[in-house]
């Protein structure tokens, strides 16, 4: 089992928008749905390492910058070219109005 930290608090990141959490030298990147879920994956896009916290984001979908890659935010399924390597996900949870997530 992992530790919980605290990312951000709720209104830091609008509905369908994603936002950046770094901890020990590693990116995160933390999305709010449009139904207003926290999720949390790895926070560079698998083919080019760049950070999704730049990306577009459209329902529950997060397209990389650089190249338009595509990834579903609540799984890290690859979307199709040029990413075909899932992205990690993380736990994440809110409480009195702040958004954790769990890293091991």
């Amino acid at each position: 089992m992992g530790q919980w930290f605290e990312v951000c608090e709720v209104d830091d990141i609008d509905e369908e928008d994603v936002g950046r959490f770094d901890h020990n030298g590693t990116s995160y990147a933390i999305y709010r749905s449009p139904d207003s879920e926290f999720y949390a994956t790895a926070g560079h896009c698998t083919h080019e390492k760049v950070h999704l916290s730049n990306g577009l984001v459209m329902d529950y979908i997060i397209e990389c910058p650089k190249h338009n890659g595509r990834f579903d935010y609540r799984t890290g399924k690859a979307q199709g070219a040029p990413v075909c390597v899932n992205l990690p996900t993380y736990p994440v949870k809110v409480e009195a109005g702040k958004v954790w997530i769990e890293l091991e």
